[in-house]
């Protein structure tokens, strides 16, 4: 069958040069003896990161490490188990390895990306007092600074995901009743409530936000580029994260996605039901939400071994 006449190939020459396709299926089915299944397993698992680095405008050709990384941190976000962000990323590797030898790009950014951990992944958190000093560290002296705060207090109060925040519109906040409206997964819409805290900086960065020049098309956007006045990208968002965290000390491996991990892990600590953590994050499935009982499980031993009176006594008899 030719590539240009399979549903699945035709997906992904929408967004790559038909003659590397071409050269690509070809080396794939030949030298690498792939099954049609395994090949066409492979074009739709390189076509989410084609399809990434179009959205970003970024040429699959110059992308780098950072980039490739970000891509990572993007599928999980989504919630793409480990294993199958492993399998994408065997693609992506095949992929560029395929580009090497056809002397399209002069070194493989893929040889220092890792793959995740395929058995059961505990996210990262952050601390209440880590939050706070991610706030404080921010710059207020720059023109940026009362919207990078909003979004961090955003991410943290609702729980987003990095692709939610930045298609948040003016239209999905309720702030007098305190709500926002989220577009979720699948185009799914639910309520989540907004902390006092969280609209109080987002009134203030309305503020500032009325003295940028909006493109048309971006006038319902809720966080907005000051340089030029569109929509931010999700690698925006990765970068601000990542540049508050060196400049505070945080040298744990942080994301937007760990402010989600904080709010629920925080949630469930502070004794919230599951099902209601479940719904304010748009999770499907309790599975997927029931991660953080294992995360708070190990903040309850912590907190049994240093505070259970067997354990004291143990401790003072040493």
């Amino acid at each position: 069958m030719a590539a240009s006449s399979h549903p699945k190939r035709a997906e992904v020459a929408s967004v790559l040069p038909s003659a590397i396709q071409r050269r690509y299926v070809q080396y794939l089915r030949l030298e690498r003896s792939f099954s049609d299944n395994t090949l066409d397993a492979y074009l739709k698992d390189l076509d989410k990161l084609l399809r990434f680095l179009r959205d970003e405008g970024i040429d699959f050709r110059s992308v780098t490490l950072e980039q490739l990384q970000t891509f990572v941190a993007t599928l999980f976000d989504l919630g793409i188990t480990p294993r199958s962000v492993a399998r994408i990323l065997a693609g992506v590797r095949t992929f560029y390895r395929f580009l090497t030898l056809e002397s399209e790009i002069a070194a493989d950014p893929t040889e220092l990306l890792e793959s995740p951990a395929r058995g059961e992944h505990l996210p990262d958190v952050l601390s209440v007092e880590e939050i706070d000093l991610l706030i404080q560290t921010v710059d207020m002296n720059k023109d940026e600074g009362q919207r990078d705060r909003a979004i961090l207090e955003t991410l943290y109060s609702c729980g987003l995901r990095v692709s939610e925040l930045c298609h948040l519109h003016i239209s999905d906040l309720f702030l007098n009743e305190g709500f926002i409206r989220v577009h979720g997964k699948g185009k799914k819409e639910r309520l989540v409530p907004i902390s006092q805290r969280a609209i109080d900086e987002l009134m203030r960065w309305f503020q500032d936000r009325e003295k940028i020049a909006i493109r048309p098309g971006n006038e319902d956007a809720v966080f907005v580029s000051f340089r030029r006045g569109t929509s931010l990208s999700r690698i925006t968002v990765f970068h601000i994260v990542k540049t508050l965290c060196a400049a505070a000390g945080i040298r744990s491996t942080v994301s937007p996605h760990t402010f989600r991990h904080s709010f629920a892990t925080h949630l469930l600590e502070g004794g919230a039901n599951l099902r209601a953590i479940q719904e304010m994050l748009g999770h499907e499935e309790i599975g997927t939400t029931e991660i953080y009982m294992h995360l708070d499980r190990q903040h309850l031993r912590e907190e049994i071994l240093k505070h259970h009176p067997r354990n004291i006594n143990y401790k003072s008899k040493a």
